[in-house]
């Protein structure tokens, strides 16, 4: 059974910084895209940020030179650097991952975490 772990949620201060950590674990082959997804209360779930295995990245705009996206492909984790963080940046954060662990890719998603800005 795949599992998706986050941790490093938290409340912090306007323009303090968190990084999120999401562990893939179980019998895994493979893994494509990590990312991490964000909702809001009231709000749909947004792409924050993700990266492919071979390194590339996308961003949001709304958090481009804030945030840093980044994986570990032997411990099969992915990191989000927050910086700069501002109270609009506070949602239950997703990570989220395409798996291959025998039957092909399959989207995975953790149980998510928290993140709390205060002004």
């Amino acid at each position: 059974q795949v599992r998706l772990v986050e941790s490093g949620g938290g409340l912090v201060q306007s323009g303090g910084s968190l990084r999120l950590s999401c562990a893939a674990s179980g019998r895994i082959l493979s893994i494509e895209n990590m990312g991490w997804y964000r909702q809001a209360p009231g709000r749909e779930r947004e792409l924050v940020a993700r990266i492919r295995s071979g390194g590339d990245t996308k961003y949001a705009d709304s958090v481009k030179g804030r945030f840093t996206i980044s994986r570990d492909n032997v411990k099969n984790i992915v990191y989000l650097q927050m910086n700069t963080l501002k109270p609009e940046d506070t949602a239950v954060y997703y990570c989220n991952a395409d798996i291959d662990y025998g039957l092909g890719y399959r989207n995975h998603w953790g149980q998510g975490t928290q993140v709390t800005i205060s002004t």
